[in-house]
């Protein structure tokens, strides 16, 4: 079995899932990690045991031969931590964002197009086994009418001034994981999110720091109409989505680990069992589809092309766009 060598760089809470899928996939050995907080870096040392550690990412990728690096900072450091790993030749998994706006994630897929290395954006919902055997399904049937998501969030934290100038506004650092949600349901295919053509939003902060609100109408290329629902300073946390094809629908519940979906054709609730074998399994996420991506030479799904996408999107839902886009 192929082993691939594998670094991180930030290990903060973020960066937790992706240790653990790393630990899971049999394909994947940690070599080193890279982390700036002395706290931070010896909690990763007793905690997942890589083989190196550096307080320096760069001497990392100077000494240590990776094939993978996932790189977990802060979205404003993102730009020349990646820009660097692929310049090196090393695949690389972004976090999300990847970078404070779509201008800076298309400097990093220019970076890509010049490397011989693959580059995946960390947008995790669209790797959900739930996910992906309900858009099989909604895809069987022509491909999705209509799309919806809800986003809400007490206060948001990411507007502590501590995070100003490296976290963008809450609908870019956050709320981006259920905007690209809804590109990935408007899909026309298995492995192509849809683009966005229309975009009309309504925005209203609300009087306390943080509390945005956001309500946005969106037409897809694909011919799906999507609605996007997200506000801040609400009463819990509550992350749900909805698509329907012709006399077909789900409704997903994607609050918690549990990720309940309810299942309905022609006016009936019906099974709600879903095939997750044929995509992959149960246990199927993104660092599993990048790895396939790797070893078979082949495009992972949230590149970072597609990610301007959605980058644009989340940025038109914020500034109250109308019309084209």
């Amino acid at each position: 079995m192929t082993e691939l060598k594998v670094g991180v760089i930030g290990c903060g809470g973020h960066a937790q899932t992706h240790f653990h899928e790393i630990k899971e996939e049999k394909r994947l050995h940690l070599a080193a990690v890279a982390e700036i907080d002395p706290e931070r870096r010896e909690k990763a040392v007793q905690m997942h045991k890589p083989d190196a550690v550096f307080s320096d990412y760069q001497d990392m990728l100077q000494k240590i031969d990776l094939d993978v690096v996932y790189v977990e900072t802060m979205p404003g450091h993102l730009l020349p931590i990646v820009s660097a790993c692929l310049e090196e030749g090393i695949n690389t998994s972004v976090e999300k964002p990847p970078g404070m706006n779509s201008a800076e994630t298309q400097i990093l897929a220019d970076v890509e197009k010049r490397s011989k290395a693959k580059a995946m954006v960390s947008f995790n919902r669209r790797y959900f086994p739930e996910v992906l055997a309900v858009r099989q399904e909604i895809q069987k049937l022509g491909g999705a009418v209509h799309v919806g998501a809800t986003w809400n969030k007490p206060l948001s934290p990411l507007v502590n001034p501590s995070l100003k100038g490296i976290v963008p506004d809450p609908v870019i650092c956050d709320a981006i994981h259920h905007v690209d949600l809804l590109r990935w349901m408007a899909g026309s295919s298995i492995t192509i999110a849809s683009e966005a053509i229309e975009v009309y939003s309504i925005v209203h902060d609300g009087p306390r720091e943080g509390s945005h609100r956001h309500n946005a109408s969106i037409k897809f290329a694909s011919g799906t109409i999507g609605s996007m629902i997200n506000h801040y300073g609400v009463g819990y946390r509550i992350q749900r989505a909805e698509v329907h094809a012709e006399d077909l629908s789900f409704y997903l519940d994607l609050t918690t680990k549990d990720r309940l979906v309810e299942r309905y054709n022609n006016n009936k609730a019906t099974d709600s069992n879903l095939d997750l074998e044929s995509i992959g399994g149960p246990e199927f996420n993104e660092t599993r589809h990048f790895v396939d991506c790797i070893l078979e030479d082949r495009t992972p799904w949230s590149n970072l092309n597609d990610a301007v996408h959605t980058m644009r999107l989340c940025e038109a839902i914020r500034k109250g766009h109308k019309g084209p886009l």
